[in-house]
């Protein structure tokens, strides 16, 4: 989906000739300066990797680029090719004119200190889950970690995929509904090279894993209530509305999540699931279920935790 907009701003020199452009900004530092002003004066929303006009500039420019974000600063003073500067020039414009998503444009997003391929098959990986594998899932596996996870409603399969470059004994199975997210999901597996560990399963939610249980379940499942699906910025329309709305509340597939994912957990199993701002829905919904809410160093909200026993406490709320 491209939505055009007009932006058009008095100061914004995004209409200058690319000739014109190229002339006058040479170094990596121009362009960086030169990218920021546009977006600051585009008013655009960031929440996909980045959170301010300066951020998204350096994210843009580096991946035009092809270097990574920690590249020693005396970069800065490079002159680029003009193909280099035609090319951020050519980016900065979309990026302002369609409010596609960065990761988008550069076909590459990074979760949990790893690169993964995305496009707009797929939702763009931005969970603070990533925390929780960076450490382990230590706080439910402090001896030692799970054998076997679930990345339900993977997309991209980021949460899965990360899970097993971080538990290196792990096997995984990435599960979605979606064949066109799952063919993201697979690219990713061959680009990590985890395809002896992890595998793409068709699900609809547990439907496709009939038999089977996990000493971990991780879910970032659609959650978006309709209310906050109507009011989203534009960059977020470019995503796929599967991979977001899930009915009135935004409870539609966590209410089958909780219904359902007690058989296909391990007696000491847990349950990890994000619903982001519906948690105020959960709690209505289920107000007898003391759900543990995490809290994150970076930021975030709305990621719950239950263990199979409770599961089973609370299987009559769930029905």
């Amino acid at each position: 989906m491209t939505t055009h907009l007009n932006v058009e701003h008095p100061h914004s020199t995004l209409s200058l000739s690319e000739s014109l452009l190229v002339s006058q900004l040479f170094t990596l530092r121009d362009y960086l300066r030169w990218v920021s002003s546009e977006f600051y004066l585009a008013g655009l929303h960031y929440g996909h990797g980045t959170d301010s006009a300066w951020d998204e500039a350096v994210a843009l420019c580096l991946g035009a680029l092809h270097l990574p974000w920690n590249i020693d600063p005396s970069v800065l003073e490079a002159r680029l090719l003009p193909v280099e500067r035609q090319r951020i020039i050519a980016l900065a414009r979309e990026r302002v004119t369609t409010r596609r998503p960065l990761p988008y444009l550069l076909g590459e997003s990074f979760f949990a200190g790893h690169p993964f391929s995305v496009d707009e098959r797929v939702l763009i990986p931005r969970s603070p889950i990533a925390e929780l594998i960076e450490d382990g899932f230590a706080a439910w596996f402090p001896e030692e970690p799970p054998a076997s996870v679930l990345d339900l409603c993977t997309g991209s399969g980021c949460i899965g995929i990360a899970t097993a470059l971080y538990l290196p004994t792990c096997e995984v199975a990435l599960a979605d509904v979606s064949q066109d997210a799952l063919a993201v999901a697979r690219q990713n597996i061959t680009r990590h090279d985890v395809g002896d560990r992890v595998r793409a399963v068709e699900s609809d939610v547990f439907s496709g894993l009939e038999g089977r249980r996990f000493d971990l379940i991780v879910s970032n499942p659609p959650y978006v209530d309709a209310r906050d699906l109507a009011t989203m910025p534009a960059e977020f329309r470019h995503e796929p509305s599967l991979a977001l709305g899930a009915g009135s509340d935004g409870l539609d597939i966590v209410r089958r999540i909780l219904r359902e994912a007690r058989e296909h957990l391990t007696d000491e199993g847990w349950l990890i699931v994000e619903v982001g701002n519906s948690d105020r829905h959960v709690e209505a919904a289920f107000p007898d279920v003391a759900f543990l809410w995490l809290e994150f160093e970076r930021g975030g909200q709305g990621v719950f935790a239950l263990s199979a026993a409770e599961l089973d406490a609370h299987a009559a709320s769930f029905v």
